[in-house]
């Protein structure tokens, strides 16, 4: 009985470390990232109220660009010291330090140094639907989502699941991801468009 109680524990700890050491070795490896999202949100009730996609890129540390293209056109630019976010139907440019505008959330994960410790609480999510899932809960009271989870196919993200205080659920799924390409790094500055109004810090 010792030993397969032994064996469990184990077992249960190399899942715990494949898990959580696959997302350190994600972030310790990938520099600079390149891929197409699909973002859907949902409600308490799993009801979905939203549905976007576009593309993402990032360059650690700190630098970020989401593109979304349908249905609606945004930009959020993080140039390492600022957040703007551009709003095409608004003509409305918001722009905030990027520290104050991050703090514990996914950006600050994917795009931020290889010191996630410092930020968040790892766990190991097991395996379901093909993916090692890791969970990420955030150190910081200033976060605005409550936990989350980051599914990985081998050593792809494909993944990320969000769930803030009010029950609200944003899932994102990656593909044609393209780890370390060469991004130019004007792609991560940002000039508010001639006639944009602009709004913040």
């Amino acid at each position: 009985m010792r030993a397969i109680l032994l064996a469990a524990l184990l077992f249960s700890l190399e899942a715990h470390a494949s898990a959580v050491d696959r997302l350190n070795e994600f972030v310790k490896a990938t520099h600079t990232l390149k891929a197409h999202f699909v973002q859907s949100v949902y409600n308490s009730k799993m009801d979905q109220t939203q549905n976007a996609e576009g593309e993402m890129m990032f360059s650690r540390p700190g630098k970020f660009r989401w593109v979304y293209d349908k249905p609606y056109a945004q930009i959020l630019v993080g140039d390492g010291e600022k957040l703007w976010t551009y709003d095409e139907d608004l003509e409305q440019v918001t722009v905030r330090k990027l520290d104050r505008a991050i703090g514990s959330s996914p950006a600050a994960l994917l795009a931020g140094d290889n010191e996630i410790g410092k930020a968040f609480v790892l766990s190991d999510g097991g395996t379901k639907e093909g993916m090692e899932w890791v969970e990420a809960s955030p150190k910081g009271k200033e976060s605005n989502f409550q936990s989350l989870k980051l599914g990985f196919s081998g050593k792809f993200l494909s993944v990320m699941v969000l769930k803030d205080y009010f029950g609200q659920v944003t899932i994102i799924h990656f593909s044609d991801m393209k780890l370390n390409p060469v991004i130019p790094a004007s792609t991560f500055h940002f000039t508010p468009p001639k006639g944009a109004d602009v709004i913040g810090e």
